[in-house]
């Protein structure tokens, strides 16, 4: 196709990867920066610190804790987005698709649909975050010049 800077073609199989390769990102770097907090506020590491809705709070240090380890979670899956997305228009359909999937699992797994108003605020932040900043890397990326040789002219 001549004439466009990047040839997409719908590739169902591709969408699905990528989705599969985000969402294990987002629970493999979710759990290493849980543990982490963990270590620091000496917590046992426990499921239910990602799936459980009521785990969510900000009136001790480990929920604080927890807390801060969505929200780093969410810069580390902006770079997932950058480096396996790298489309700008798509970073909101592949967050949006996580915390969706994040969602069912906690529903599951907790048996009740979250409820409480703090984790619905956690997860629109982590969702506004993981967007913006994925976006923002990736819009970085898609602005660079684009190089293009300076052949002999010819006299005309």
């Amino acid at each position: 196709m001549r004439g466009h800077f990047r040839y997409s073609v719908w590739d169902p199989l591709l969408i699905l990867c990528q989705i599969v390769t985000i969402q294990a990102l987002f629970y493999v770097s979710l759990g290493v920066w849980i543990f982490l907090m963990d270590v620091i506020s000496g917590h046992s590491q426990s499921l239910e610190q990602i799936f459980l809705y009521k785990a969510i709070s900000v009136k001790d240090l480990h929920g604080r804790c927890l807390v801060g380890s969505f929200l780093l979670n969410s810069l580390s899956c902006s770079l997932a987005l950058w480096h396996f997305v790298q489309r700008t228009k798509l970073c909101l359909d592949f967050t949006v698709t996580t915390h969706l999937i994040h969602l069912l699992f906690c529903w599951c797994y907790s048996s009740t649909f979250p409820s409480t108003f703090s984790w619905w605020l956690l997860n629109i932040i982590c969702v506004t975050v993981m967007c913006v900043c994925g976006e923002f890397l990736c819009m970085r990326t898609e602005m660079k010049a684009i190089p293009l040789s300076m052949g002999a002219k010819a006299d005309l």
